[in-house]
């Protein structure tokens, strides 16, 4: 499961430096530009087989982890183990957070994936597919807005235990060098789940229908900022 982990670590990075590709103020050409590659480059469309099949063993692993863990708790699980004083309650509840991920992940797949590979979308001023307008457009919807800043809070505690978990899985546990493993989990975790969460929060609360600066942008950005 910490080789799946981590391995997944590295593509939520690279997508992560893609989908920043939205916050570019070209009508969603750069975005547009980075799917077309992403969608035709062989090599790219050969690593995403791998990439299926490492979510697939990650699930799978989690789900036989959790049944060999309610098995060795016995009937009366945690009740006298003290599990809260025992354990983090990320590690806890990592079944939930991951189901939470998966669902949205599942809903996501569909609405930009299958849509973009199997769906017909508009072109650009490219020629390329206009998956920057459907972003747009999913992304002022209410309801998937809270959906996807779920997630990222899910997936931000699931890698606060799991970054960490992996490495001492495959045995790189050091006295000197874990403390900062931990560390540098803790901060993978904020900013990566930060960063993804805050892209459907930028396009509901401070752009227009078509993706561009809304009139009152800068009064809401500034009033956002003044919060913090």
């Amino acid at each position: 499961m910490s080789v799946t982990g981590l391995f997944l670590c590295t593509f939520l990075v690279v997508h992560l430096v893609g989908n920043l590709q939205l916050f570019k103020h070209d009508h969603g050409a750069a975005f547009n530009i980075y799917s077309h590659f992403m969608g035709t480059n062989p090599i790219i469309r050969t690593i995403e087989w791998g990439l299926v099949l490492g979510f697939g063993f990650h699930i799978y692993e989690a789900f036989a982890l959790t049944s060999r863990n309610k098995s060795a708790r016995g009937a009366q699980g945690y009740v006298s183990n003290h599990a809260e004083q025992n354990s983090e309650w990320t590690s806890r509840n990592m079944g939930i957070l991951g189901t939470i991920i998966l669902i949205f992940l599942l809903i996501h797949l569909y609405n930009f994936f299958w849509r973009a590979r199997f769906g017909s979308l508009d072109p650009d001023i490219n020629n390329n597919d206009d998956l920057y307008s459907l972003v747009v457009s999913s992304f002022k919807q209410w309801w998937y807005v809270v959906l996807y800043v779920a997630a990222q809070i899910s997936l931000g505690y699931h890698l606060w235990h799991g970054f960490r978990s992996g490495f001492q899985t495959l045995g790189l546990n050091h006295r000197k060098y874990t403390p900062i493993i931990k560390y540098a989990g803790y901060v993978f975790a904020v900013v990566v789940s930060a960063a993804f969460a805050s892209m459907p929060l930028y396009f509901f609360l401070f752009t227009n229908e078509k993706g561009e600066l809304a009139a009152n942008a800068p009064t809401l950005i500034h009033a956002v900022a003044s919060a913090f």
